[in-house]
Order: structure tokens, then sequence, then C-alpha cells
């Protein structure tokens, strides 16, 4: 049986080996091909829905208040980007 780090190796083990210098510039690059979509979505849906959960899981490495702004940038172009999903 495969565990969650099997699936989705990207995510960190466990607190010791976080880097939050590579979880956000890891948040920076998705946010990035986020926001440079403009006529078709970046991403099937599926990783869709996976970036929608796991941005968030991710940005609680990082400092509270940069958190809050990264995923709120992060919301705005997951809206965005749904509606060219459902085009």
């Amino acid at each position: 049986m495969s565990n969650q780090h099997d699936l989705f190796p990207e995510l960190p083990r466990d607190e010791s080996t976080v880097d939050p210098d590579e979880v956000r510039a890891e948040l920076h690059e998705i946010l990035r091909v986020a926001r440079e979509a403009r006529d078709v979505a970046p991403w099937d849906i599926r990783t869709h829905r996976f970036h929608a959960v796991v941005f968030p899981q991710m940005a609680k490495w990082l400092p509270a208040d940069e958190a809050e702004q990264l995923c709120l940038q992060f919301e705005v172009e997951l809206e965005r980007l749904e509606k060219l999903l459902a085009a």
C-alpha cells in the first residue's frame, strides 16, 4: 500500500525536513504558472483540485502573514482558472 508521500513526493515529510525557502519557491512557482495562464488553464481539473488543497497546506510552513497573503492571491487565481476549465 502506498502512502501520501509516494503519491505526492513534494509534500514535506516532517517538520525537521521542511525548508521554508523551498516551500516558498514552490508556492511562488505554482502562483506564477496560474497567473500566466490567459486563454487556457495551465493544468487539468485533477491538478487544479490538488493545488487547491495542497497550496494552503504547504503555506502553513511559512510565517502566518506571508502564508495568508499567498493563499489569498492563489484563491483569486483559482477562481479565474475555474472559468477557463469550464470553457
